[in-house]
């Protein structure tokens, strides 16, 4: 018979465990949350937020949630680069949240308790004088 994408999911997720032992690596697996966090004030995801098996919580070792509370705007702010990693699983260690500043031309993440936002970073008019700022524009992409 046809497996449920439910028992898809949690084959990958038992596959992916199998290949990091085995190889005794770390393996990186993205997932997308289900639409219950949205509903919730807080907006913030949890594991059960996890779409399509409790599989993937069961069988990760760590478990992180990029978490901004606003959606970035054309004028950011200082307060529009807040957000925070949420380590909502950690099978050797403790859980939280890491707090980050994230530069959404960059989509990248500083930790936000050494990042200075000035306002030339803030309006990224241009790339001169980024790399005093962590940023380094030597990326493909």
């Amino acid at each position: 018979g046809q497996r449920s994408r439910q028992e898809e999911v949690s084959a990958i997720s038992r596959g992916l465990k199998a290949i990091a032992r085995e190889l005794e690596v770390p393996v990186l697996a993205l997932s997308q949350l289900s639409r219950g966090v949205e509903g919730r004030e807080s907006g913030e995801p949890r594991l059960s937020d996890l779409r399509e098996s409790g599989a993937i919580e069961q069988d990760a070792d760590v478990v992180m949630f990029i978490h901004r509370k606003k959606v970035a705007q054309e004028d950011e702010t200082e307060e529009d680069l807040k957000a925070e990693i949420i380590i909502g699983k950690q099978r050797n260690g403790p859980i939280g949240k890491v707090p980050v500043a994230f530069i959404s031309r960059y989509a990248a993440f500083k930790n936000l308790a050494t990042f200075e936002a000035p306002e030339d970073v803030l309006a990224m008019p241009d790339d001169e004088g980024l790399e005093e700022y962590g940023v380094d524009d030597g990326v493909p992409f």
